[in-house]
């Protein structure tokens, strides 16, 4: 779960930056895939869950 906040994270700093600064607008579009790659990441681990 850790993993997942940090890419979070991750994710949001790099959208502001790529927001923020013109000519960065590709750290926008790093931020936004991190972003998806998070939740994906964690809905996945949450779904698995313990099923033993």
């Amino acid at each position: 779960m850790a993993m997942v906040l940090f890419i979070l994270l991750i994710a949001v700093v790099f959208g502001f930056v790529g927001a923020l600064v013109k000519g960065l607008l590709w750290l926008l579009v790093i931020g936004a895939v991190l972003f998806v790659a998070a939740l994906v990441f964690g809905g996945v681990r949450l779904g698995r869950g313990t099923h033993r």
